[in-house]
């Protein structure tokens, strides 16, 4: 909780939620349907189901179980498996935390404000809890995993037999689990490879069909050869399509299933009456040829959406498999090397890093140097030299050195879990323009029956033969499947929030992609984000003929004994010119104004002006000239030389915001820092000096926010994510840098894993790429089914094309979103 923000009581009920794998969906029918069961479960405040990721996320509370939601998917006729990870939201915390801020720019305080951080015993029990509560939802997890609710009406017998629907899921229920345990929802038969054996045997019979009907001469036997050979296309290859049509019939439901098992029977059937009677108008080739076309389409289909699931399951195969822990031997103390999975790893333990080993989870280097390659998890190129006290993320790579790690995070708290979670949620989402297709398709099946009905009987009454009215509604029937209606936003939402992450960009949902769009004008905190946040020394100037080496010299020997920021800058700058700083006694720091200590037996004073007795007006003009934080250093009372350390801006800044005006985006600049500051960093970067904002503390910047919004802008924010929580919050769209910690998630739209103002121009960029595919997707798809019917209604079309154009049409929409994967490359 930032300064400013109400605190939550514990009266307050935070929602739990839980994800699961969804088995036996085909088409935006089956979601939607799968939603509105849930969403009447007394308990279940909302149900979000997406039919490209197979997924739902459910949010409830009690009295409702995560066992009773399971069974409720299974009862709908599909199946369902609780995802590892799944945990309740976090507790409210019983009180705000508070936040120390402090604006000195002396040594004895930071520029600009020192960071804010959450007071330590409420931190503490915001672990604990979220411990205890992600403990206890996994026990649920696995309990409903084993028997996932005895009590409740039995899965249809086709969830258990062949449960490979035509989105391919194989498999596995909630109600048999692998031993007791949460599945991976990755780990299913991928879909192509179910899909592939029906789609070779249907080619392989389908065309030797096609042959005997409309190419090679008619001989006596070939009307029943065109029976023999058609009938296992029709009802073995086209099974999963029956199946999930009669699963969905006996719950009084219908979808896109529907129309192509009815499709597909009713050319059979009326073969083989025609062919009984000695008639001669058969469509085996009809019911042949649809079946081998739609299972193509959705076989490509697989394999697309399985491609798009590329980054995911990267993410879930960065992690380390095992990894080699430091045990001591409690009878000779010998300290050996033990290895083992990498899930037994416990916060404390200390393991070792070898070069091209991957760093087994989030930690602290404890012994040892090296570079590490974090760029899969963060985006960054540029591997980052690591030494003891230096914090390394799990998943990076280790290439030069030996290192050991003590573990801080693991498990569901490690970053990388962290993003996994945010990528899934996001891609479980629905943007808005999703819910309209969703409320189309759950009308358009029953429609669509209705309208076949109405042409077969217009068709018949127009005089028209019993075989022609019947192909007609045929065609109605297969091409109206509003598969690529379904498919539209998900498959472009998967890919693009894929493709962030492996950008180091996190979409937290897809209602972010408006937002983006919107957006005009664009607020970046400085410290952090425009610069490094790393004070370094830019300037020295000195009184008389004391050389400026010897008055580093003297300034930086005082202020090695200080552990402050502006005095670490000036040691730092004395190493980097390679001095050798003398022995000092007496230290004493004096907090908020500086530091003295002895030097020999001269006292060196290093600090504010207030320190000394008189100050050269020559060192007074050159601090109030250069940007930064200055401080004095002096002896006997008399301040010899000014040392001006200022923060340090990101060497990308600069084409980082020439990029965002490129987007359309007006850049603003927010500081607690002084406006000398404040204007040399924006001038620095391109910034114009009338849209810098300084001296504003964290708890003002959410009004500032509220100010350029009251003034008709819409307003994206980019900040640290931990005092600029409340401003994040505030803003139309909130962007926070860094590591991701659990203020930045909470409060942004948007997570930037890399450290880098370029990304702010990647998330925006992809994310408005990513919403121009999806309403180029809907556009495609409303318009091919607007189209279709009336032109399949009036005979324009014949169920082979009607079978070809809608695969070909799912295909369409899957091949345009996966154009995301190459974008940024």
């Amino acid at each position: 909780m930032t300064e400013g923000q109400a605190p939550v009581t514990t009266a307050e009920r935070t929602p739990d939620e839980v994800r699961l794998a969804i088995t036996g969906m085909t088409c935006a029918s089956c979601s939607a349907r799968i939603e509105r069961k849930l969403s009447k479960v007394a308990g279940v405040e909302s149900a979000t189901v997406n039919l490209a990721t197979e997924k739902a996320l459910v949010s409830f509370t009690a009295p409702v179980t995560i066992e009773q939601i399971v069974a409720e998917v299974k009862k709908t006729g599909y199946g369902a498996t609780v995802i590892d990870g799944s945990r309740p939201a976090p507790p409210a915390p019983t009180a705000p935390s508070t936040y120390a801020v402090s604006s000195d720019s002396a040594p004895g305080g930071s520029p600009g404000g020192e960071v804010a951080r959450p007071a330590a015993g409420a931190l503490l029990e915001k672990l604990r809890a979220q411990e205890l509560a992600r403990r206890k939802v996994r026990a649920a997890a696995a309990t409903t995993t084993v028997d996932a609710g005895p009590a409740t009406t039995p899965t249809p017998p086709a969830a258990h037999e062949d449960h490979a629907g035509p989105s391919g899921q194989a498999g596995h229920e909630a109600g048999t689990g692998r031993g007791g345990s949460v599945e991976n929802h990755l780990d299913h038969t991928p879909a192509q490879d179910v899909l592939k054996p029906r789609l070779v045997v249907a080619i392989a019979l389908t065309i030797p069909v096609l042959l005997l009907a409309m190419v090679l001469p008619t001989f006596g036997a070939s009307p029943w050869l065109e029976l023999l050979l058609a009938t296992p296309v029709v009802f073995w290859c086209a099974w999963p399509f029956h199946r999930a049509a009669a699963v969905n019939a006996r719950h009084l439901a219908s979808t896109m299933d529907t129309l192509v098992s009815l499709g597909v029977l009713a050319a059979w059937g009326y073969s083989v009456v025609e062919l009984l009677q000695g008639g001669m108008h058969l469509y085996f080739e009809v019911a042949a040829v649809v079946t081998t076309f739609l299972l193509v389409g959705r076989f490509l289909e697989a394999r697309a959406k399985d491609s798009g699931k590329d980054a995911l399951r990267s993410l879930l195969d960065l992690g380390a498999k095992d990894v080699s822990v430091l045990r001591i031997d409690p009878q000779s103390r010998i300290t050996s090397e033990l290895r083992i999975p990498v899930d037994q790893l416990v916060v404390g333990d200390q393991f070792v890093v070898r070069p091209g080993e991957k760093v087994a989870t989030d930690g602290t280097v404890r012994d040892g140097s090296s570079a590490v390659d974090a760029s899969l998890v963060t985006g960054e190129s540029t591997p980052v030299d690591v030494s003891p006290g230096d914090e390394v993320t799990g998943g990076s790579i280790n290439t030069t050195g030996r290192i050991v790690v003590e573990a801080r995070k693991v498990g569901a708290d490690t970053m990388l879990a962290g993003i996994q979670r945010l990528v899934e949620t996001a891609q479980t989402g629905k943007a808005d323009v999703q819910r309209l297709a969703d409320r189309v398709s759950a009308i358009f099946v029953p429609v669509v029956l209705v309208i076949a009905v109405v042409t077969f009987v217009a068709w018949l009454l127009t005089g028209h033969d019993l075989g022609t009215s019947l192909a007609v509604a045929v065609t109605v029937l297969i091409i109206a499947c509003p598969c690529a209606l379904g498919l539209a936003t998900p498959t472009a939402l998967l890919v693009g929030t894929g493709r962030g992450a492996q950008l180091g960009t996190l979409i937290k949902g897809p209602q972010v992609l408006e937002d983006t769009r919107r957006v005009d004008t664009v607020v970046l905190d400085k410290t952090g984000t425009v610069t490094t946040g790393e004070l370094r020394l830019r300037s020295i100037s000195v009184r008389g003929k004391l050389s400026k080496k010897a008055a580093l010299i003297a300034a930086a020997a005082v202020e090695q004994g200080s552990e402050h920021p502006i005095a670490q800058a000036v040691v730092d700058g004395a190493r980097l010119a390679k001095l050798d700083l003398p022995r000092i006694r007496d230290f004493q720091s004096n907090p908020g104004e500086g530091a003295t200590a002895r030097i020999k037996d001269t006292e060196v004073t290093v600090g504010k002006a207030v320190l000394f007795e008189s100050v050269d007006p020559e060192l007074v003009a050159h601090a109030r000239s250069h940007a930064g934080t200055t401080v004095y250093v002096g002896w006997d009372g008399v301040a010899q030389a000014a040392l001006t350390v200022e923060d340090t801006v990101r060497d990308s800044s600069t084409a980082a915001i020439a990029r965002l005006r490129a987007l359309g985006l007006t850049p603003y600049l927010l500081t607690g820092d002084s406006a000398s500051n404040a204007r040399s960093v924006a001038e620095q970067v391109g910034i114009d000096a009338s849209n810098v904002r300084a001296d504003v503390l964290p708890a003002q910047k959410h009004a500032v926010v509220t100010e350029l919004q009251k003034s008709g802008r819409v307003v994206a924010m980019v900040g640290d994510g931990v005092n600029d929580a409340a401003a994040l919050a505030q803003a139309d769209l909130g962007l926070a840098m860094g590591s991701g910690t659990d203020v930045a998630m909470d409060s942004a739209d948007i997570v930037l894993v890399r450290t880098d103002l370029d990304a702010v121009g990647d998330a925006i960029g992809l994310s408005r790429e990513t919403l121009r595919i999806i309403k180029q997707n809907l556009a495609w798809a409303f318009g091919y089914n607007t189209a279709a019917i009336p032109l399949a209604a009036f005979g324009l079309l014949n169920p082979m094309i009607a079978g070809a154009t809608m695969a070909l049409s799912s295909v369409l929409v899957v091949s345009n979103s996966l154009r995301l994967k190459r974008w940024g490359r």
